[in-house]
């Protein structure tokens, strides 16, 4: 497999922690597909215990998981600014040994390695979009992620 692009983003009821992530992987060939067929290849999970942030990452982490090995370029789109300014940070996380500057362990640094460790492995490429555009304003890298917005929010207000 050549190029792959995926689109993942999350939804969590912050009183319960309880959140969904969703994704959708595409070949640059499939960009073409119909919206209503691509909808129905948006794969959902149910996440407990979590925070946006964390859910975030999860989602991110499990979707990674779910790809085929044989990939030569991944993009990854996302909402998430905490996972799109990872890189700059890796290096005081990693100067730290994953604390704060008051010495705690930082809430996520488990899901931050596992980051890093994946990333070093895919080399992908992370782009950063605006969620939630008016219909109108939105291209078509934008209307793709849309379907894993409203899915993952769909399945979250669906199992309160």
């Amino acid at each position: 497999m050549d190029e792959l692009s995926l689109f993942t983003d999350g939804s969590v009821n912050t009183q319960n922690k309880l959140g969904y992530g969703a994704y959708l992987a595409l070949t640059e060939d499939e960009f073409s597909l119909p919206i209503a067929a691509l909808k129905a290849r948006v794969t959902v999970q149910k996440f407990e215990q979590t925070s946006s942030t964390k859910l975030e990452l999860q989602t991110l982490l499990w979707a990674l998981a779910e790809l085929p090995d044989a990939i030569e370029q991944l993009t990854v789109y996302t909402d998430s600014q905490n996972i799109v300014n990872l890189a700059a940070r890796r290096e005081r996380f990693e100067a730290h040994d994953y604390h704060s500057k008051k010495g705690l362990p930082l809430r996520n640094a488990e899901l931050y390695r596992s980051f890093f460790e994946v990333s070093d492995r895919l080399q992908f490429k992370l782009v950063k979009v605006e969620g939630h555009k008016p219909m109108r304003k939105r291209n078509q890298i934008d209307q793709l992620f849309a379907l894993v917005d409203k899915a993952s929010r769909k399945a979250r207000r669906a199992k309160k």
